[in-house]
């Protein structure tokens, strides 16, 4: 028998989302401490807005996050990756209109400075962040998204770690 949280998500959509992979000149990963979720490291990602591509919605939602959208796109994953919320964020979180998200991944190459990066914007969601080796990143994330980390870092493996 479904538990109710079960039956919930059976009902909810998942959230059009993009993720974005951000990498600088030597290939390690920016992540982010959320705020919210002691140890929650993750990279940027976002809800992709009605008629907005997941590109447009990648350097949005990097403006949005970090305070600087100073990057060139290298490319996107060839498939949608979904995760489910665990159970005790279902019905808390997005308005408690989804199950989880669908996630459409960008990777992009950061082309400022560190000193562009501002994590402290008008809505901040991170209270620190780093450049990652891409070795290092599954061990950061946290659990629940795991399994879509290790989909992105090989969907993207071929530029990471050029320097």
């Amino acid at each position: 028998m479904a538990t109710t949280t079960e039956t919930l998500k059976q009902g909810l959509p998942y959230r059009p989302c993009v993720g974005i992979m951000l990498l600088d000149r030597d290939g390690r990963v920016f992540v982010a401490r959320r705020r919210d979720t002691p140890d929650g490291w993750q990279m940027p990602q976002g809800g992709i807005d009605p008629g907005e591509t997941a590109r447009q919605a990648a350097f949005r939602e990097l403006k949005e996050e970090i305070g600087t959208d100073r990057a060139e796109f290298l490319a996107e994953a060839p498939e949608t990756v979904r995760y489910d919320l665990p159970d005790h964020l279902v019905g808390k979180v997005w308005g408690g209109r989804y199950r989880g998200q669908e996630q459409r991944w960008v990777a992009l190459r950061f082309l400022g400075t560190d000193g562009e990066i501002d994590i402290e914007t008008e809505h901040p969601e991170f209270d620190a962040w780093r450049w990652s080796a891409p070795d290092r990143v599954l061990a950061e994330i946290v659990p629940f998204k795991r399994d879509v980390y290790a989909t992105v870092l090989a969907a993207f493996a071929s530029l990471l770690g050029r320097g």
